[in-house]
Parts: structure tokens; sequence; C-alpha cells
């Protein structure tokens, strides 16, 4: 019993410091069609790390949620770029 509680305790701490979730919004260029939005959003969902992907095609941008232990903003520009639509973060 004391070794579990011993293990509990312990791993509190590793809890304590995983980062929350963080939201970035994609300025998305090259949309130009209904279609580009499902391929900016499933090229996004491929990243690990993501949970969430809004894309607003009248916008043209796209809302991401992530695990910022696993993945950066930077991935998920590259993941819309390498679909074909560049993106930058929006400032």
């Amino acid at each position: 019993m004391r070794k579990l509680l011993i293990a509990a305790l312990a791993a509190v701490p590793l809890i304590a410091f995983a980062e929350a979730p963080k939201t970035v919004t994609l300025d998305v260029k090259n949309m130009t069609c209904a279609v580009c939005p499902i391929t900016v959003k499933r090229s996004l969902e491929k990243v690990s790390g993501v949970s969430a992907v809004k894309v607003d095609f009248a916008k043209k941008t796209a809302v991401v949620t992530y695990d910022p232990d696993k993945t950066k903003p930077e991935a998920l520009t590259r993941a819309t770029t390498d679909a074909g639509y560049p993106s930058t973060v929006r400032k």
C-alpha cells in the first residue's frame, strides 16, 4: 500500500507540468473552392497533438487547438503548405 501511495504522489508533479491545450489561428492562402477547407482540415488533423480544427472558407482561416507538448505552430503551417495551402500564424 505504501508503494502505491508513493507512486501516486510521484505522478502528480508530472501532470502539473503538462501544458494546457493551445489554440492558434492560421491565415490560409489558395483556398478557392468548397473542397479546399476539407483538404486543409484533413492536413491539420494528421498532425500529432491536434485535437480540433475549424476551417472558415469565407475568412480564409483555420483555428487549431493542439497540445504544445506534442506539436508546434510551425508543424501546423508546414502541414497546410505541404497540402498546397500555405499558411501563417495570425498575430
